[in-house]
Parts: C-alpha cells; sequence; structure tokens
C-alpha cells in the first residue's frame, strides 16, 4: 500500500509545481512574494537575535510567537484559496481513514514559503531567549511544537469551516482582508509608536499572561529553563503538547463528519411564500421612479452582491476611514486627511461599465440615445453617492471631532463634496473611455493584457480629479492667508457642495455621448474577464 503522507506531500508539491507553469506572471509573482517573505523573515530573525540579552527580549518573544498563531488561526477564513489542500472534501472519494489523512495533511501543511517564515520566526524567538544547554535543548522542542501547534490550528478551523469557505457566502468573507490588512497595519504602526515612547517593558503584563497560553507557552518553557525553573518550563511545554493533541483530535472528528456525512448545503430551500417582487422593499420605495431608481437599484445590489465589487468598497470604506482616525490619534493628523475618505470612495465611480462584465450587453440594449447614456450614468453616480456622501461627512465630523479644530468643519467639508464631485465626474468620463473587465474568478481585478487600461484609468483620473478641484483649493488657501479671511471660510461649505455638483453633471454630461456611441467596444472591453 503506497504511503498516504508521502503521496499528499508530493501532490502539494505538484499543485505549486504546475500552479507556477500556467503562466509568467503567476511564476514572477511567486518568486517575488517568496523572496520578499524570505527576507522579512531573515530580517525578523537578526532583529529578534539581537535582543538577546534585552530584559524584556522574553515578552518579545512571547508575544510574536501568539501574532504568529492567530495568524495561522484567521488566514485560511480570508484566503481560502490560498491551498487546495486546505479543502479535505476533495479527497472524499478515496478509501482513505481520517488518522493517515490527518498526518499526511500536516506533513503536506510544512511544504511552502508560509511554513519556512514561521520557522523563521520561531527559530528567532526561541534564540533570544534561549541561554544555557538546558535553554537551547528546551528551544529544539519549543520550535518543533509551536510550529505543528500552528499548522494544526489552521487545519482545524479551516476543515470547521469548509462547508461555508467552499459556498458563496465563504467567498463573500473572503473580502474582508483587505479590512482585516488595512486595519491590522495601522494598529501594528500605532503599537509600535507606543512602544517607541514608552518602552518594550509595556508588553510585559499582557506577556505573563500569553507565555501560559499555546503555542506561545512553548517559548515560554525556554524561557524558563533558561532561568532554571525546570518545573515550570515542562509545564508550559506539556501545555503546547495538549493543545496539539486536542486540535488534532478534533481535526479528526471533523475529518471524519466531513468524509461521511451528505453536504447540506445542495438541499434545496422550500420557497417562501408571500414575497412581493424586490423592488417592493424598503430601499425601492426610498429611490425614484423609472430609470434612474432601477440603475440605482442595481448598482447597490452590485456592492451587497457581487464579491469583486464589495471587496472593493469594504477596502475604500476602511482606508478612508483609518487614515484620518489612526493620524488624528497619533497625533500627526490634520483635518485635511479627513478629504481621503472622498477621495476613497470616488475611485468606485471608476470602471463602471467593468463590473457588469459579459452582463453589459443587458444594459447597452436599453441605451439608445445620448439621453438614455446620461440615465444610466446619473443613476450610478446617484447610487454612489447614497453611501459616499453620508460617509465622507461621518468621517470629516469624527475627524473633527478628535483633533478639536471645529471652526474649519465647514472648509473640510467643502473640499471633501468637491473632491468627491470630481472623482465621479472623472470616473464616468473614463468608464466611457477606457473601460476593462474584471475577472469573475481569483483573485485578479484586471483582466490580462487590460493592465494598462485600468493604470490609466484610475490614475490619470485621479489627477484630472485634483486638478479639478484647483479652484476650490485655491480659495481655500486665499481665505486662510489673508487677513480677515478666516471669518468667511464657511463659505466653502455651500460653494464646495455646488461646485461638487456642477463638476459631476458636467462629466457625466461629457461621458453621456462617448458611452452612447461606443457601447459595442465598451462590451468587448468589459466581457474578456
Amino acid at each position: 500500500m503506497t504511503d498516504v503522507t508521502s503521496t499528499v506531500v508530493r501532490l502539494k508539491l505538484s499543485l505549486l509545481r504546475n500552479g507556477l507553469r500556467q503562466s509568467g506572471g503567476r511564476r514572477a509573482a511567486f518568486v517575488a512574494s517568496a523572496v520578499v517573505a524570505l527576507l522579512f523573515g531573515v530580517l525578523q530573525l537578526l532583529g529578534l537575535v539581537l535582543l538577546r540579552g534585552h530584559p524584556h527580549a522574553d515578552a518579545v518573544a512571547v508575544l510574536v510567537t501568539a501574532v504568529l498563531a492567530l495568524g495561522w488561526a484567521f488566514m485560511p477564513l480570508f484566503f481560502p484559496s490560498g491551498d487546495e489542500t486546505l479543502d479535505p472534501t476533495r479527497l472524499v472519494m478515496f478509501p482513505l481513514r481520517p488518522r493517515p489523512l490527518v498526518r499526511a495533511l500536516l506533513a503536506a501543511s510544512l511544504v511552502g514559503i508560509g511554513p519556512l517564515f514561521t520557522l523563521l520566526l520561531l527559530v528567532g524567538c526561541a534564540v533570544s531567549v534561549a541561554h544555557g544547554a538546558a535553554g537551547y535543548g528546551v528551544a529544539v522542542v519549543a520550535v518543533a511544537l509551536a510550529l505543528l501547534v500552528c499548522v494544526a490550528l489552521a487545519r482545524a478551523v479551516a476543515a470547521a469551516n469548509v462547508r461555508l469557505l467552499t459556498s458563496r457566502k465563504g467567498r463573500d468573507l473572503a473580502v474582508l482582508s483587505g479590512l482585516v490588512i488595512a486595519v491590522g497595519a495601522q494598529l501594528v504602526n500605532f503599537g509600535a509608536r507606543s512602544l517607541g515612547s514608552a518602552g518594550l517593558g509595556e508588553l510585559a503584563p499582557v506577556a505573563d499572561v500569553v507565555r501560559w497560553l499555546p503555542p506561545a507557552s512553548a517559548i515560554g518553557a525556554v524561557h524558563s529553563a533558561s532561568k532554571g525553573s525546570y518545573g515550570t518550563a515542562v509545564a508550559q511545554l506539556a501545555l503546547c503538547a495538549a493543545a496539539l493533541a486536542l486540535l488534532v483530535g478534533a481535526w479528526a472528528r471533523t475529518l471524519t463528519r466531513l468524509m461521511t456525512a451528505p453536504d447540506g448545503s445542495t438541499l434545496q430551500a422550500p420557497d417562501s411564500a408571500g414575497r412581493g417582487p424586490a423592488s417592493s422593499d424598503g430601499l425601492g420605495r426610498l429611490l425614484p421612479s423609472g430609470r434612474t431608481g432601477t440603475v440605482m437599484m442595481r448598482s447597490l445590489r452590485y456592492v451587497w452582491r457581487d464579491p469583486k465589487t464589495k471587496a472593493a468598497w469594504v477596502t475604500s470604506l476602511a482606508i478612508g476611514l483609518i487614515v484620518p482616525v489612526f493620524n488624528a490619534l497619533q497625533g500627526t493628523g490634520s483635518i485635511y486627511f479627513a478629504c481621503f475618505a472622498a477621495g476613497m470612495l470616488g475611485i468606485q465611480m471608476y470602471n463602471q461599465f467593468g463590473q457588469d462584465t459579459s452582463a453589459f450587453w443587458m444594459v447597452a440594449m436599453t441605451i439608445s440615445s445620448t439621453r438614455d447614456a446620461y440615465v444610466e450614468l446619473r443613476g450610478r453616480a446617484l447610487a454612489l453617492l447614497v453611501i459616499t456622501l453620508p460617509y465622507a461627512a461621518l468621517v470629516t465630523v469624527l475627524t473633527t471631532a478628535m483633533l478639536g479644530d471645529w471652526p474649519r468643519l465647514p472648509e473640510v467639508l467643502g473640499l471633501s463634496f468637491a473632491l468627491l464631485g470630481a472623482m465621479l465626474a472623472t470616473g464616468a468620463w473614463t468608464s466611457a473611455r477606457f473601460p476593462y473587465s474584471i475577472p469573475q474568478e481569483g483573485h485578479r481585478n484586471v483582466a490580462a493584457g487590460q493592465t494598462g487600461l485600468a493604470w490609466i484609468a484610475i490614475f490619470g483620473g485621479m489627477v484630472s480629479a485634483a486638478l479639478l478641484c484647483a479652484p476650490v483649493i485655491a480659495l481655500t488657501i486665499a481665505l486662510n492667508v489673508s487677513a480677515g479671511g478666516g471669518e468667511w471660510t464657511w463659505l466653502l461649505l455651500p460653494v464646495g457642495a455646488a461646485y461638487g455638483a456642477t463638476i459631476t453633471w458636467a462629466g457625466l454630461r461629457a461621458a453621456a455621448p462617448r458611452t452612447a456611441a461606443y457601447l459595442p467596444e465598451i462590451l468587448m472591453a468589459v466581457s474578456k474577464g
């Protein structure tokens, strides 16, 4: 009988190798990501080694291990397609028993850039706190245990949620990855600034608790053994080993259930009686009648239902709030950073037809004149304003409240509204002039061969929007530098709002003829994904 472990490991290597053969771009991306990850891992290893002898090196090592474990636990939820072997139901037709399959999948999980990066950091954590023969001896066991716990944790979480991750809701969950990365980066930045001023001693109280939680307890055991507390070291290693056994046991039970129980997700749900048409819900009653309301409803449903559109919106909403708020928390912010929210949300107007993909033909069939094209673009712009206008105002007010600079609130709101109007105007024009396809499968947001179009549309439009806002920006500067001009800065709110509305109307008018005249070309461009 062929050894299951070696077969699954070879399968993992084959998946990696065949994936790289698909295209040169994928090979380049893999090599680049591998080099960056390994370089970062080596630098972190060296940094941790340099902490040897620091009075709080153990606190840093323990907390780094805990963060690694959290990453392994949550990454499968946000990046379920990153490893094809995370879905054990693909092996359900083979005569495999749970325990050999667990061993095989656990061994396969140790193959890849992620495990190597984790190993580098764990080695750095162990070396930073290890002293003496006992410390180094425990470090070897601790690193192996911690790595196995991280891998088993990821597998157990993925197996427990495999039905969700392979469903549409699971794909929708993956759109939160941008939010997690954005928030995590800002939290790390904020924490680094705080530690830079307060010192690593602030980590000690948290580390005293975390050092008893697996897999951080394994690194805690290295520190305990280095101090001569051998009983404590044994207890911490035992905790880590017990956690590994529990995770493997839970994983095995989940595999047994997955391999033997039917997939309930394929069962048809009973029809709900008494439901009215979709347009009769609360939102539909609030929208205008006619084509404008229909276009707005369609665009808002894209935001809620389409994974790629939802991902873009979630990321823009998060970053638009994080940048001004976190800078205000750090004491380095400016109230004008609140305009960042309007800029990030205005980007959603770009490539409006690309989100329709090949279904744009149904929209094209309803456009027979420049007037129809104008109403279509206007409805899409109004749908964006339903979200962007109150959100941009909310971010501006929140940033103002955190900085306590209330006299500048009207002028910043005016600037935000003017920038938003300019983004909608340029977005409508670039949607008609430089449309490109958004692939529905995979992580690519631009179809092959259309990357240049995307760069031109987005960055060219953003530069054009900034230039269109020049009159309002110049007026803001003039009122702030002139003597007595500060008393009139409140006028920037109505001026900015009126300017934003006017420039939006002008942009839609300019884009409508191009849209109506080039419908076949737009359909061809957005159907390539």
